[in-house]
């Protein structure tokens, strides 16, 4: 079923162009005019700079010009190299770059019937789970001397690149609004994506050749797989952005990574391994001066057959072959975007997604206004930040992105980055009394708690809850704010600094956590617009808790959980279970009691084959099972499971049983008694009695439980 569009600012591109043919007028865009405030909100417009449609610029204006590709791509004098390269990785791919230029056909211009032009374009991009059409008029900013201001093609009569930067202008509020971004957003944007920043270790792939091809080949894999990669060089401290490397590389510019291949080279010492990238330059040149460079010797190695059967061809203007060593000893981080189609003919192992929409929301105000926020754009996370601030109109590199990469670089095991702790520390004394204010006014109804430093409100934040079923899988959770980048001209436009935790709860948990127990994982927070973390996760139930860095923060935010097999996505929203309709006549909870089951021991004599087993554990009429474990003497059950309980006085029954090929047999059992109060963390270590236990082969189960008076679960 194709997704729904969602018309940006309402403007319908069908029924404008039809209403232009009608009157026999070109469209003019009110929401986009051609005038200054489209095209920087800091400065002014250089001396000179006019608006001009294709057909004032050439005589015989076409959207393509033998197709589309990497070459039509040439970066002008907006410091948006970052949505050059996004868009380079876009035209090497027809399933994609069709999304974002809609009937593409019939937007052509039709030299034989001129009258049916009306200067009208729309293209899509995705936003925050919605594909948005945007309209533009054809008119376009130009320099004195007539040429394009901005992004261009190598061809002057192709204009299908010019025309969709202007249409992403328009959706970020203009064209200064696209100075300093980063790739991962804007192939989010081209494609519905997901994108995942990976952060290289130079030193360690250097030494190690074993991570080097693990990295390839995982590279490799999302190549094939259509997955969309840039990547980039991260200027260290006191570099400065754009500043070339003595091999033609230039720091903080975002390259578009084109093909991945491994091949086998004969020489006259035997047979020889290349593995090779191909990269893009979206200024259009190609600056690389080391081995397999344009003019390098290494080609002499091979005749022009021979590359071109082993596919070391160059397509496009700016692209140049890398060596992978050379690769991973230049370059510091890759995005890698991967892509999520609901299309029957996609291999098996490809991603599945489930999405969810969330809220960071303040309590209702009894005074009928909200506790006091903390103000986001005040905080110290200085070294975090992806602002940049470009100056003048050369052309200029990615700064934000190389804060983006800097941001993930030198991390502590908990995703944030030890030289970030004391700037952390003086935000928290900076905003000490403003948190502290908002903490001693926050109830349970809030759903914006900051992050797990604010141990006293985390739990306040939106929950999700999911479940692996059967065995560990690789689980890949993003989760996206709102845009924030049109509001650049108001003064504002900052994102949000944000990341998420992964709890694993109990097996049994449907309503929202009171306590955390066990981290599963963690991202990092950044002020980006998307944080991405994957993880191997063992079956279970886990809760994510989306958060603002910061309590108190409002705002939007999408929360998406890509796996190999479905999962159900879905929010907890309640504190207490929903009774069924025969609990509706019993007694309240009163206890809150969680047990785990860790393991159990001696369930079968020496030099025999262990049982398969698995655990019951009955609490009034509720029962929990855990999986088989085939053949253990000695299974690690970590079984954690969760009873809100009315008769508090009753035991709870832990019960082992053998999994047989035509009925199941119990090997022992065991009561627990719990005090019918608040009570800590306690361990048990107890005997299984009856079943097989009658034998004398007695097995031992090791417990831990702990109880609270309800909705304080511990």
């Amino acid at each position: 079923m194709p997704e729904r569009v969602h018309s940006f600012q309402g403007q319908n591109f069908h029924a404008l162009r039809r209403s232009c043919l009608r009157r026999g007028s070109l469209f003019k865009d009110p929401l986009f005019p051609a005038a200054a405030q489209s095209l920087f909100y800091r400065r002014e417009p250089a001396p000179g700079v006019t608006w001009k449609r294709p057909r004032e610029i050439c005589k015989d204006p076409r959207l393509f010009v033998d197709g589309i590709s990497t070459r039509d791509l040439h970066q002008g004098s907006l410091g948006n190299c970052w949505m050059v390269a996004a868009i380079s990785c876009l035209a090497s791919e027809p399933s994609l770059w069709k999304k974002v230029i809609p009937d593409h056909t019939d937007q052509e211009w039709n030299p034989k019937h001129p009258n049916l032009y009306a200067g009208i374009f729309h293209f899509r991009f995705w936003r925050l789970g919605h594909w948005m059409d945007v309209v533009v008029d054809d008119r376009l900013p130009v320099s004195r001397d007539g040429a394009l201001l901005f992004c261009r093609s190598a061809t002057p009569r192709e204009f299908w690149s010019a025309l969709l930067e202007k249409a992403y202008a328009k959706l970020n509020g203009c064209y200064e609004a696209l100075e300093g971004g980063n790739t991962t957003e804007a192939l989010v944007d081209f494609t519905g994506g997901v994108s995942e920043p990976i952060n290289l270790d130079r030193d360690a792939l250097s030494l190690h050749a074993d991570q080097r091809r693990t990295l390839f080949q995982m590279l490799a894999k999302a190549h094939e797989r259509k997955a969309l990669i840039s990547c980039s060089i991260r200027p260290e401290e006191g570099q400065a952005v754009e500043s070339v490397l003595s091999c033609g590389l230039v720091r903080g510019h975002a390259y578009g990574i084109t093909a991945v291949k491994k091949m086998r080279l004969l020489q006259s010492g035997g047979m020889d391994r290349l593995f090779m990238m191909r990269m893009r330059n979206p200024w259009g040149t190609t600056d690389w001066t080391g081995a397999w460079s344009q003019g390098s010797q290494h080609w002499q190695q091979l005749s022009r057959a021979e590359r071109e059967k082993m596919g070391l061809v160059v397509r496009d203007v700016g692209e140049f072959w890398m060596d992978f060593e050379d690769f991973c000893r230049h370059f510091t981080d890759v995005v890698v975007c991967r892509l999520v189609e609901r299309a029957l003919l996609w291999p098996t192992p490809h991603w599945k997604e489930t999405r969810l929409y969330g809220e960071w929301t303040p309590a209702p105000s009894s005074q009928g206004r909200p506790p006091p926020a903390v103000n986001h754009s005040n905080h110290a996370l200085s070294l975090v930040r992806t602002n940049s601030t470009c100056a003048g109109t050369d052309q200029q590199g990615n700064r934000k992105e190389a804060r983006l990469g800097e941001s993930q670089a030198a991390r502590g095991k908990n995703g944030i980055r030890e030289q970030d702790k004391e700037a952390m520390r003086m935000t928290e004394e900076v905003n000490r009394g403003e948190v502290q204010g908002w903490e001693e006014q926050i109830d349970k109804r809030s759903r914006c708690g900051g992050c797990i430093n604010h141990m006293d409100t985390f739990l306040h934040n939106p929950q999700f809850m999911f479940e692996v079923r059967s065995k560990a899988q690789e689980v890949l959770i993003c989760l996206q704010q709102e845009d924030r980048r049109s509001r650049r001209k108001d003064g504002e436009g900052e994102n949000l600094p944000i990341g998420f935790e992964v709890l694993k709860v109990e097996v049994n948990r449907s309503s929202r956590v009171q306590l955390v127990v066990e981290q599963a994982a963690s991202s990092v927070y950044m002020d980006s617009r998307s944080v991405t973390l994957r993880s191997t996760l063992g079956p279970g139930r886990y809760v994510v808790l989306p958060t603002t860095f910061l309590p108190g923060v409002p705002g939007r935010f999408l929360l998406r959980v890509f796996s190999h097999s479905h999962v159900w996505l879905r929010e907890l929203r309640e504190d207490l279970p929903s009774p069924s309709l025969l609990q509706c006549f019993l007694p309240q909870p009163t206890i809150v009691t969680t047990v785990h089951l860790h393991s159990a021991s001696g369930l079968s004599p020496p030099k025999q084959t262990a049982p398969n087993v698995y655990a019951v554990i009955r609490c009034e009429s509720n029962t929990v099972r855990s999986r088989v474990f085939k053949e253990a003497g000695n299974p690690e059950f970590n079984l954690r499971a969760i009873f809100y309980r009315r008769y508090p006085s009753t035991h709870i029954s832990i019960e082992v049983w053998s999994s047989g090929a035509l009925w199941d047999s119990v090997l022992g059992r065991t009561r627990l008694q719990t005090a019918p109060r608040s009570e800590r963390s306690r361990s048990h270590l107890m005997e299984l009695q009856g079943g097989r236990a009658r034998s004398g082969r007695r097995g031992r189960v090791h417990i831990e439980t702990s109880s609270s008076v309800c909705l304080t679960d511990l």
